[in-house]
């Protein structure tokens, strides 16, 4: 007999990423991605009981696709056993510091918040209502990417620019990824053996979008990401941290507007940008490794982003206890958390090639030889996250 399962839905602008986990196992019964929605190359891979399956649906609309996973889950008899869906929304803004039951109001909210990740925000919503048609017995809560990074003071969020911009518009840092960074944070204090409430960390989530956050005592107090998920670090696609003048520079050199270079730099900047190549580490570091110039700028610049937002957080941080890798180039990239820890001796962190070489499978995750300030790598499981939240919020509704 089959445990309660929660539905996680996370949908993206073209994607639709979805899994039922058991909490009580910390597991996922069933899991899959609905990728290139709306395109002919629209496809879907699933998996269940370990075994894998494709199917092409081209040219599959959002609402669509959402009643496609509804069907192939009633197909695989595990419809019933469903008490909850979660789902993954990107911008709360200051009106969720933490996850929440969905309601009306609640959705209405969520809705005001569409401008503020106008690639992500209104998936989810478009998620959200296609759940509750589909399951429209079932409690559904959000869980928020931003609600982790609530707890980061005023002085670390605020922009210097007319304070009218936060009153009026709500222009601030908000920071993203916080279902990731609140996850493998807690699960390296379970590795160093210590409280969460009395631990620094500094938490490096690195894939397609990227993130680093400053951890104290369990809670966010600085973090890359800014009003949207363009600042920071140096993304697949997104430039990261530049000068705010571009946009007039730039949209006056292309005879563009504003609105074209903020696409330009969401879309085609990055490491896309840098190598010329693909927004995809992978295919970067292969080309670097066969002599291309670019492709070993793009792992440069990368890297030496990072390391400069590490010894930033310092400053919040004042001591630390580990550094964390995640995220799927931080979970894979060896030469990228090579690259990253050469820049950071000066924290006394010193790399275990050998160690590092494995991902620290064998170490607990750890990469970094005995005598170093420690860096691990910790795989994010932010379904498992979004469903333990879940089945909290129904359980003391």
């Amino acid at each position: 007999m089959k445990h309660s399962l929660v539905l996680v839905l996370n949908c993206g602008s073209s994607s639709i990423k979805f899994a039922l986990v058991d909490v009580k196992q910390n597991a996922q019964e069933m899991n899959g991605l609905l990728q290139c929605i709306g395109s002919l190359e629209a496809n879907l891979k699933w998996k269940h009981q370990d075994q894998k399956h494709k199917e092409a649906l081209p040219s599959i609309h959002y609402s669509e696709a959402i009643e496609h996973i509804v069907r192939l889950i009633q197909k695989q008899g595990l419809h019933d056993h469903i008490v909850a869906v979660g789902h993954r929304v990107v911008h709360g803004g200051e009106a969720f510091k933490a996850s929440t039951l969905i309601s009306q109001e609640v959705l209405t909210a969520i809705e005001s918040c569409n401008h503020l990740a106008p690639l992500h925000n209104p998936a989810n919503v478009i998620g959200i209502k296609s759940a509750q048609q589909a399951y429209p017995h079932l409690p559904q809560a959000a869980v928020f990417d931003t609600a982790f990074h609530q707890t980061i003071p005023n002085y670390a969020f605020t922009y210097a620019v007319p304070s009218e911009w936060y009153k009026k518009f709500g222009v601030r840092r908000y920071g993203f990824h916080g279902t990731s960074h609140r996850f493998v944070t807690r699960e390296a204090a379970k590795r160093i053996e210590k409280p969460l409430e009395q631990c620094s960390f500094i938490s490096a989530h690195l894939g397609n979008g990227c993130s680093i956050a400053a951890v104290r005592n369990g809670k966010s107090v600085d973090t890359s990401m800014g009003l949207t998920p363009l600042e920071g670090l140096v993304m697949g696609t997104r430039c990261g941290d530049t000068d705010p003048s571009v946009h007039a520079y730039m949209a006056e050199q292309l005879h563009c507007n504003v609105q074209e270079i903020t696409n330009l730099l969401n879309r085609k900047s990055g490491l896309l940008g840098l190598s010329g190549i693909s927004a995809d580490m992978r295919q970067i570091i292969q080309a670097s490794e066969a002599g291309n110039e670019q492709a070993r700028l793009a792992i440069e610049v990368s890297c030496y982003r990072l390391a400069k937002y590490v010894m930033a957080y310092m400053v919040p941080l004042q001591r630390l206890d580990a550094l964390i890798f995640t995220g799927g180039i931080g979970e894979n990239a060896k030469e990228i958390r090579a690259k990253t820890i050469e820049w950071l001796a000066v924290l006394n962190m010193h790399l275990d090639s050998s160690r590092n070489d494995s991902h620290g499978v064998e170490h607990k995750g750890l990469i970094t030889t005995d005598a170093s300030t420690p860096a691990y790598v910790i795989p994010t499981n932010e379904e498992l996250l979004i469903a333990q939240d879940t089945l909290a919020l129904i359980s003391t509704d």
